[in-house]
């Protein structure tokens, strides 16, 4: 595994030192990157990381996971696209954050998700999927998740828990989001779009149940302060919104 640079040591330590009262750099801050990963600071407890998809056309499209530490613990929640970034990022996690990675879980089966769980498991890290996520994954002959639960699962972090919770279709049959109550933010993946977003992939998708799996997710979760998508930038309930109307199914 090549060294974190020098810069971005830095950089991160930077970030870590404001995390003690040093100084204060603003939120949505990219404090990592490389070729193949960039890691951008939400607030003291949740990370953006972001790596890259390379589809058959050559396009490389940028995709989302997200860290959340508490009392040196770490989460993460789906991997970068490919081993070699998520070394990066397990390393970032351990050398500049100084946490234990508890746990990884990919929101779906598709490779934008898991595509670096081997990575994780070299490590002896454990991960954890929704079990139609390991069902479908098999399929597909990709890695397969460690551990497996049905339709809701508590994760201990630090002081506080991550709730991961399967909601119904949309996106893909098994797609989970993750729920950070401490800080009101939820982990959305693939299920989520940005703002402007087009529908994207639906290969695999239930574009009949989507906008109801999504207005679940709105009712159980009202006041949520920021949600992360699996694609693009981050908001706030905006983004369920523009989810919910993008599949909504008009009667006629």
């Amino acid at each position: 595994m090549k060294n974190i640079s020098l810069i971005n040591v830095l950089v991160s330590v930077i970030t870590v030192l404001a995390f003690c009262g040093c100084s204060k750099p603003d939120s949505n801050t990219v404090i990592y990157d490389t070729d193949v990963l960039s890691i951008t600071r939400v607030n003291k407890h949740v990370f953006v990381h972001e790596s890259y998809l390379k589809l058959k056309s050559g396009t490389e499209v940028p995709c989302n996971g997200m860290v959340f530490i508490s009392n040196n613990e770490a989460i993460v929640l789906d991997t970068p696209t490919t081993i070699e970034a998520s070394k990066e990022l397990i390393e970032w996690i351990e050398e500049i954050l100084k946490c234990e990675v508890k746990a990884v879980v990919p929101t779906h089966f598709h490779v934008d998700c898991l595509g670096g769980l081997d990575a994780f498991h070299d490590k002896g890290i454990n991960s954890i999927a929704n079990n139609a996520t390991i069902k479908l994954a098999q399929r597909d002959s990709s890695v397969l998740p460690k551990s497996g639960f049905n339709n809701t699962k508590d994760i201990s972090i630090g002081d506080n828990k991550v709730i991961l919770s399967f909601f119904g279709e949309g996106h893909t049959r098994d797609n989970v989001v993750a729920y950070m109550p401490s800080e009101e933010v939820l982990f959305g993946g693939c299920l989520i779009k940005t703002l402007e977003a087009s529908k994207g992939n639906l290969n695999d998708a239930n574009i009949n149940q989507w906008s109801e799996t999504v207005e679940q997710i709105k009712n159980r979760y009202p006041d949520l302060k920021l949600i992360v998508p699996g694609h693009g930038n981050h908001g706030d309930t905006a983004l369920l919104d523009y989810t919910i109307e993008l599949f909504k199914i008009n009667d006629q």
